[in-house]
Formats: structure tokens, sequence, C-alpha cells
């Protein structure tokens, strides 16, 4: 993918150059190269966006990728740690207790993962500068912003 960061966006020759000699030119031609100017500029400028977001898009999704797949070795790695625990554990107490304890590990785990990420979703307020921004608005536009007080 190319990489348009600090290059120009691409210029797109037109037939007719503005007249550099100070020539006489009615207020139509002038308005109608400023309008032909800025739709140049405004094509430009949204090439340039498209290719900026492309870019973008590219770049996410490749780190979306390796995300992926460091979080599947780290699941591997979890599994293949409790496979161990289990089999370090079952030497003393047997396959079947062994289990039993990281079963019971695990589910203390998750309880705790469980509790903890509910007590910060009770802590989640919202918006609640929007909320009272859009609780103000209808006074606003009747002309009574005191009533916001």
């Amino acid at each position: 993918m190319t990489d348009y960061a600090g290059q120009a966006p691409p210029r797109r020759p037109y037939d007719d150059m503005p007249d550099t000699t100070g020539g006489d030119k009615s207020i139509g031609e002038a308005l109608g190269d400023v309008t032909r100017d800025l739709s140049v500029l405004v094509q430009q400028e949204l090439e340039l966006a498209k290719a900026e977001v492309r870019q973008t898009a590219t770049r996410a999704g490749q780190t979306a990728g390796m995300f992926a797949g460091a979080a599947v070795a780290a699941f591997l790695f979890v599994v293949f740690l409790s496979l161990a625990l289990w089999v370090a554990i079952s030497d003393r107490t047997g396959p079947g207790w062994g289990a039993v304890i990281v079963a019971a590990i695990w589910l203390v785990a998750g309880v705790v993962l469980y509790l903890v990420a509910r007590a910060q979703m009770k802590k989640i307020s919202g918006m609640p500068q929007t909320t009272e921004t859009v609780r103000q608005v209808p006074n606003a536009l009747k002309g009574h912003e005191e009533r916001n007080q």
C-alpha cells in the first residue's frame, strides 16, 4: 500500500489554466475559474481521504489479526498450564481429584473476575454531560436559557 504521508495530493490538470498576465476577465469567468479550482481541490482532498482510510483500515486489520493471534497463544498457554497443574496435583491426589481442584481454581478465578466486572459496570455513568446539554436544548430554543440553571 502506498504511503501518502507528507505528500501533496495528486494534481489533475485542466485545459484552460488561469490567465496570469492580468488580462481582462469578466466576473463570470473569474467565478468560473474559482468554482473549477474549488472542485479540483475537493476532488483531490477526497482522493487523499480515501487513500488514508484504506491505509488506516489495512493497518487496523493487521493489528486486530495480531491481537487475535496473541489471544489464541495466551489461551493455549492457560490450557497447557492447567493441564500441567492437573498432572502435578494428580501425582498426590489421583487424576479425578486433581481435575476437581484445577476446576475449582478456575471457578474462583471466574467468580472474582465477574464480581470485579460487575462493580466496574455499576461505576459507568453513560454520558452525563451530553445528557445535561440535551436537557437544556428545548429551553435554549425557546429563548429561556435562565430556566436551565
